[in-house]
């Protein structure tokens, strides 16, 4: 499939909302953190496909804010799985000039997840290939309600007047500070929603569905959701004609 892809357009940052995990292990009549377990090939699927196709920037959502609310078994082993899976992948990372950075509100994260999401962080930071993002205990509202209080506090301090607030400077406040905003974003599952996910970001973002499980997302999805990516017309409010000069 790659050979049918323009590779002079390809997305400079896809964005995934890896959804599916509980439903496919529900289909193979075992507990949700089977669904987890099996993901992980995903994952490595979509980091290698990126990463083939020249992609700078891959962000994963891998745990939301809301999903604090879940059963305490399945986030204790979600965390667990979390933090075995940073450790065997580390070298992996190095060895193919992969960058990690996390957004979301890590420091709510247990203890040893945190420290070994900020030790493969920096392990890793100065590798120049693939940037994978990954988004954990995040949310969109929560994201944006932080740049709001950063802003407010230097508006206190005199640092900014409330005048000079331009869509930049929220831009210049959100986790993803000086990350290019995805041009594509993938949901799995068949779901037809953002869910909370890179809510400013999203603003001008190609929006692609799939039916697929995310246990069952492998490189040909990838390149299939780039191939439908590169059939759009991205006009940002303009016309075709004005586009197409």
């Amino acid at each position: 499939m790659k050979e049918k892809l323009d590779l002079t357009k390809i997305p400079r940052h896809i964005a995934i909302i890896m959804d599916g995990n509980g439903r496919w292990a529900k289909k193979k009549g075992a507990m949700r953190i089977f669904g987890h377990r099996h993901a992980i090939q995903a994952v490595k699927d979509a980091i290698e496909g990126a990463d083939n196709l020249g992609v700078k920037y891959l962000t994963l959502f891998s745990f939301s804010t809301e999903n604090w609310s879940r059963p305490q078994d399945e986030v204790k082993a979600l965390m667990e799985l979390l933090v075995k899976t940073i450790i065997d992948e580390i070298s992996l990372m190095m060895k193919n000039n992969i960058r990690l950075e996390v957004i979301g509100d890590i420091e709510s994260l247990p203890k040893s997840a945190y420290e070994k999401l900020m030790e493969a962080r920096k392990v890793t930071a100065a590798n120049t290939g693939l940037t994978v993002i990954l988004a954990l205990s995040y949310s969109g509202q929560w994201e944006i309600t932080q740049a709001t209080k950063r802003i407010a506090q230097k508006i206190s301090e005199g640092k900014l007047k409330p005048e000079d607030i331009t869509q930049q400077t929220f831009a210049d406040h959100l986790d993803t500070a000086g990350i290019p905003d995805p041009e594509l974003m993938i949901r799995t599952s068949g779901e037809y929603r953002i869910s909370n996910f890179l809510l400013w970001q999203l603003a001008y973002t190609e929006l692609y569905f799939t039916p697929v499980l995310w246990p069952d997302f492998r490189t040909e999805h990838l390149y299939a959701a780039v191939e439908d990516y590169q059939k759009r017309e991205r006009r940002f409010g303009k016309t075709g004609e004005q586009v197409n000069l």
